[in-house]
């Protein structure tokens, strides 16, 4: 049985790799039992990307809470 892959160092490394995986796969030049493995990497480097996709998208949110003001054009300032 093959050992596991080695979790991507980061979301970049993880997208390179992951269009790497579909260059490869859409050249239609991988045996069938590659193209499986390749896709069950591609499926885990997808699902590693949605949750720091996820995280990023949370501490925004977090920061905007604590940061943002809604904007009111007109509304204020130093007019006269």
């Amino acid at each position: 049985m093959a050992k596991p892959a080695a979790a991507p160092a980061n979301f970049e490394n993880a997208l390179a790799e992951l269009e790497a995986i579909v260059a490869s796969m859409e050249g239609g030049a991988l045996p069938l039992a590659e193209s499986l493995a390749a896709y069950k990497r591609g499926a885990e480097l997808i699902a590693y990307c949605q949750t720091a996709l996820k995280d990023a998208q949370q501490q925004i949110d977090v920061l905007d809470r604590g940061v943002l003001a809604a904007f009111a054009p007109g509304g204020g300032g130093d007019e006269p």
